[in-house]
């Protein structure tokens, strides 16, 4: 049901129904309008196909500019920075183009102070440490085995059973928006501290035994 990236619409990825968060993430130059544009030109010009190709790289996009937002809602021990100027680092694996949105949408940005590296990983170098690691992909397997070879801390995946398999926070989509749960055994075993203001805005936060 969540994987059925094809009826997702612009507007509805971008209207979230959590204002208090969606608010500051609207700060971040994604492209939005022209995204917007392009589906409903694509969906009038060149038909279903291309609308559907393009409501997916809004769906790209969005997830781009959330993992940027959720440095800022995340509490990291300092022993993961080498030195006070060391930079946040944020890995993604399995999505060249989440990557490459996300070094856009950092140029010249800080969160707490901090710059930002963006790293585009393979597999073999999950062994790198990494402050956020965004794990794509819709098979549970294969994102469980790629959590265990990482020692990121914040980690999110986009799988049905992420949080299962171990992530801190997981991409889900309800209602054709892109909403997020979060795992708060899977943070205080990696040491990360998560704001309440990302908490109230989760579409399911889980403690505990489900």
């Amino acid at each position: 049901m969540r994987r059925a990236t094809r009826r997702l619409s612009a507007l509805p990825l971008l209207a979230a129904a959590w204002p208090a968060f969606a608010a500051p993430l609207a700060t971040v130059p994604v492209g939005a309008e022209a995204a917007a544009s392009g589906v409903e030109a694509a969906a009038a010009g060149a038909g279903a196909q291309a609308a559907e190709a393009a409501g997916a790289a809004l769906e790209r996009r969005v997830k781009a500019a959330f993992l940027y937002k959720f440095l800022g809602y995340a509490e990291f021990p300092e022993a993961s920075f080498d030195s006070p100027a060391a930079p946040l680092v944020i890995g993604v694996v399995g999505a060249d183009d989440i990557a490459a949105e996300l070094t856009r949408i950092v140029a010249g940005r800080n969160v707490n102070g901090r710059p930002i590296t963006v790293r585009a990983l393979r597999e073999q170098d999950l062994a790198q440490p990494a402050h956020l690691l965004f794990v794509a992909g819709v098979d549970d397997v294969r994102s469980a085995r790629l959590l265990r070879a990482s020692p990121a801390l914040l980690t999110v995946t986009e799988c049905d059973d992420g949080l299962v398999a171990g992530s801190v926070i997981n991409f889900t989509i309800v209602d054709e928006r892109v909403r997020f749960d979060v795992s708060l055994d899977a943070a205080e075993k990696k040491n990360v501290k998560l704001s309440s203001r990302l908490l109230v805005v989760a579409n399911r936060v889980q403690k505990g035994a489900t």
